[in-house]
């Protein structure tokens, strides 16, 4: 379903900037203790150490820039996927990427003692990519070949092994456990500069690349057989999706873990609101999956306060009646 006349971009581009600039702007001033807009404009304009000028700087800004990064990216890489595979389930999570990169990175952690962030991006894009390439092709296995109903189950079985994989991982090294529990819920508590410095190159690379394929995908989406037709080089269209997935959310689940069915909501609204022309398609998916991740993390400070929710439980609430409502109704046309 869509619009009968798509927004006008500079319309859509409008208001979702200003209501991400709202929603940023929230959880900077919002949490625990609550910061006045005062406080936070002068901690950029004259920092002077005080509590509230500490917390915005060292807590809160770099909070809200990781959720900015985490859904953007999760929101781009739920749109190459469900433009390539034709699926409007396929996302992230439930084709067992993020949980590919999820058991990569929680490895490295337990059986090599890797720490760095460094190290751990480069432990999670393999795992992505590995997890990616063993969906595909449990998924095509048989006459049938890959459909995209096969994809949907073979990712559910990559997803489920390797979750039990990470919880199998964790029980051997009671130590991670606790550490590495709210980071399985997809949290980005704690997340500072250092981390965002070391996943900022990764995740533009695929920012780009992205980009550079949106008009392929435009014509890729319309089936695989019609864009041979056309001449495009189908093959190569397919390889750079695939890097670009592992770029975004490989990086993503670095930074905040498995954070699920932002990838799976984001690039159907993103249609919805503007067709299917991938060229605005993946720049909207990139506003909204923003949008998305941080209206979530303020409302996770507050619904069992003075607990918070991780990030990634709240993104599970909004996109699990999606993904039943989406279920529901059958393929819907990308």
């Amino acid at each position: 379903m869509r619009l009968s006349r798509p927004l006008p971009v500079p319309v859509f581009a409008a208001l979702g900037v200003l209501a991400l600039v709202v929603a940023v702007v929230a959880s900077i001033s919002l949490g625990t203790r609550l910061v006045s807009p005062g406080a936070i404009v002068t901690a950029f304009t004259g920092f002077d150490g005080s509590d509230q000028h500490v917390i915005v700087m060292t807590v809160r800004v770099p909070r809200t820039l990781a959720a900015v990064a985490v859904g953007a990216t999760l929101g781009i890489a739920g749109a190459i996927l469900q433009a390539v595979s034709r699926n409007p389930l396929a996302e992230p999570g439930i084709l067992g990427i993020s949980w590919g990169a999820a058991l990569a990175a929680v490895g490295a952690q337990v059986l090599l003692g890797v720490g760095s962030m460094t190290g751990l991006v480069w432990f999670a894009l393999g795992g992505a990519a590995v997890a990616g390439a063993m969906v595909v092709t449990l998924g095509g296995l048989g006459r049938q070949g890959l459909t995209p109903a096969r994809l949907v189950v073979a990712g559910a079985a990559v997803s489920a092994l390797l979750a039990a994989m990470v919880q199998g991982l964790l029980v051997l090294d009671r130590e991670s456990l606790e550490g590495a529990r709210r980071w399985l819920a997809g949290s980005i508590v704690g997340a500072d500069e250092s981390v965002l410095v070391q996943v900022v190159p990764y995740q533009l690379a695929g920012l780009v690349l992205a980009l550079l394929l949106a008009r392929p995908l435009t014509t890729f989406s319309l089936g695989e057989d019609v864009a041979r037709g056309l001449g495009q080089r189908t093959g190569l269209v397919k390889s750079g999706a695939a890097a670009a997935v592992v770029l975004l959310a490989g990086t993503a689940t670095a930074v905040a873990g498995p954070v699920v069915l932002v990838g799976l909501a984001v690039p159907h609204l993103a249609r919805y609101l503007l067709g299917r022309d991938y060229r605005r398609v993946i720049p909207a998916a990139a506003l909204l999956g923003a949008l998305l991740v941080v209206v979530a993390d303020v409302a996770a400070r507050f619904v069992i306060r003075p607990e918070e929710v991780p990030v990634g439980v709240m993104t599970a609430l909004v996109g699990a009646p999606y993904l039943i409502h989406v279920a529901r109704r059958g393929v819907i046309p990308l």
